[in-house]
């Protein structure tokens, strides 16, 4: 897991494909990837409330989408079978629609654009029309969303299980070393976190050659574009509908996506749960954020889905308050925030009820150690943590390699028919101690992606690159090898589709990569939410091994049902 992100670069683990319009043969020597058991079986394993009114949840469920797909449905039509003079039309109004609507991050060429809103802001990089995507995979991914939410939640309560499975790799690399160190700080003073709040994204892929959904990463911090995405699945259903006699496709066979005001309806509801009303949610960012919007999208859907909520504890006669954001990076909290005896974390004069984190999942994010003690800070008060350090864990690409060992899942599941629905979608994940999976490595590059504990685009390790990476670990024989893990590449579909990036249109051969947002909010034994959230769809081009959007590798899709 991770991703990562968590954060807004997640890379796309895949194949470069060699042909321009088929998936790539596998060589004759290559893995069995059609038997999933090859793979999975030898290596698996309260209180008065303030009152928050209903909303309705378009993709919570998935016989609730709003969608009008037969199982005959016939794909989308081929973009490249689309002239060009009806792609430049396509390509205007979508640049119009994204500056109209806020589908925008901030302009990679400017300096100000990350840190000064509303100056310089460009269109996110789409695609002009959704991909296929077959429903009964769809269907499955959002059917395991609320299990994943649920894994975490117990993996998280094991403090030994995450020191123990991060052991070897604490002692060859530094920052989940230092992550660990929180978390062990935590473990000691017994700190309880009775409020535990989740907003997680699952990644996937759907390999070709076995049919299989297999997921990349379940991200745990800073779950991003859940804002924009929502924008996406909108443009494209508005370019559909208006192009519809050129393009003979139904824009309902789009899925809804309510992404973003289901991640603040969990928002409100920890912040709910906390008690002040008084209290705020606090961001916490990075200095440069070029891609602000997506979460000031998510701070617009709160000031207006809650705009006020009555104070049950005090009679005055203006007795209402506001769900209310504010932004800080790590360094500004060690400078402004202090701890009171009681555990409120108190924030440039603001008591702060939720933690949302969309900084502080990578090594770049902590420029000294006064990062380090805002971290520190944070967990160690009563606020509540999106994610906590344990939920933080829980997500490293290590962990989610422990929890493919056999008879692991069943530590933290009781449910079989749960559990073989999470194993279906795993891949093939090992440590670096299994010899016989590193040799095999060696032998067949082109079969394994190499994995750090890092979230974010650039950091995963693929063809030639993996071979001498493992030969160099092998030489230096000090243990840098429990800092990665090795997966098995996933041989997704080569589909077509027109990409555009800065106002610039162009038709590519690519694979996408679908992710499923799950909120997940608890108060002791009390679940308050366990659902799948929306979604997000990332298409690059199939020669390129990362995808992260924000990272620059991919552009932002969304979803045609088939």
């Amino acid at each position: 897991m991770g991703s990562g992100c968590s954060s807004p670069s997640i890379s796309l683990t895949s194949i470069s494909a060699t042909s321009p319009f088929q998936s790539q043969e596998l060589p004759s020597n290559s893995l069995n990837f059609c038997s999933p058991t090859r793979f999975l079986e030898p290596h698996l394993l309260k209180s008065s409330k303030i009152f928050i009114p209903k909303s309705p949840l378009k993709c919570a469920e998935v016989h609730k989408m709003q969608t009008q797909v037969e199982n005959s449905a016939k794909s989308i039509v081929d973009p490249h079978d689309i002239d060009a003079k009806l792609v430049q039309k396509l390509a205007n109004d979508a640049l119009v629609w994204c500056s109209l609507r806020g589908l925008l991050v901030g302009d990679r060429n400017s300096e100000r654009s990350g840190t000064v809103p509303g100056v310089d802001m460009v269109h996110a990089p789409v695609a002009l029309i959704p991909m296929s995507f077959p429903e009964s995979h769809w269907k499955q991914a959002c059917e395991v969303a609320p299990i994943f939410n649920e894994l975490v939640d117990r993996v998280s309560q094991d403090g030994e299980f995450l020191q123990q499975s991060l052991s070897r790799t604490r002692k060859v690399d530094p920052f989940t070393s230092r992550l660990l160190e929180i978390h062990s700080k935590m473990l000691e003073i017994n700190k309880i976190e009775e409020i535990r709040l989740g907003l997680h994204r699952s990644d996937y892929m759907l390999d070709e050659q076995t049919k299989l959904l297999l997921q990349i990463e379940l991200n745990t911090i800073s779950s991003s574009f859940p804002g924009l995405s929502c924008l996406v699945s909108e443009l494209h259903r508005s370019l559909l509908q208006q192009y519809r006699e050129d393009i003979a496709s139904d824009p309902n066979r789009i899925p809804a996506n309510n992404a973003v005001n289901q991640f603040a309806e969990a928002l409100a509801k920890a912040w709910n749960e906390y008690g002040d009303p008084r209290a705020v949610i606090m961001f916490v960012v990075q200095a440069e954020e070029r891609n602000m919007y997506d979460q000031h999208w998510l701070s617009a859907s709160l000031r207006e889905r809650y705009p006020t909520f009555n104070d049950r504890y005090i009679s005055l006669a203006y007795n209402t308050h506001q769900v209310t954001t504010i932004r800080k990076t790590l360094a500004e909290i060690d400078a402004l925030g202090e701890l009171q005896q009681d555990g409120t974390l108190i924030v440039d004069g603001q008591a702060v009820a939720v933690i949302y984190f969309r900084a502080g999942y990578a090594p770049s994010d902590y420029h000294s150690e006064s990062e380090w003690k805002a971290r520190l800070l944070m967990e160690q008060s009563r606020a509540v943590k999106c994610p906590s350090i344990s939920y933080h864990l829980a997500g490293s690409k290590k962990i989610q390699q422990e929890l493919a060992k056999p008879n692991v899942l069943e530590r933290f599941l009781e449910n079989k028919d749960a559990i073989a629905k999470l194993r279906k979608c795993f891949a093939g994940l090992w440590s670096l101690d299994e010899s016989d999976i590193v040799k095999d490595a060696i032998d067949r590059p082109e079969l394994y992606v190499m994995k750090p504990q890092r979230e974010g685009g650039g950091n995963n390790i693929y063809g030639e690159d993996v071979r001498d990476a493992l030969l160099k670990l092998q030489k230096e024989g000090t243990g840098s090898d429990a800092a990665y893990i090795l997966m098995q590449r996933i041989f997704p579909k080569i589909s077509h589709s027109i990409l555009m990036r800065e106002g610039i249109s162009h038709k590519e051969q690519t694979i996408s990569e679908l992710g499923i947002y799950g909120t997940y909010l608890r108060n002791k034994t009390e679940v308050v939410i366990n659902q799948q959230a929306g979604y997000l769809m990332r298409t690059k081009v199939s020669s390129s091994n990362e995808g992260g959007v924000a990272a620059g590798f991919a552009v932002l899709d969304s979803i045609y049902l088939v």
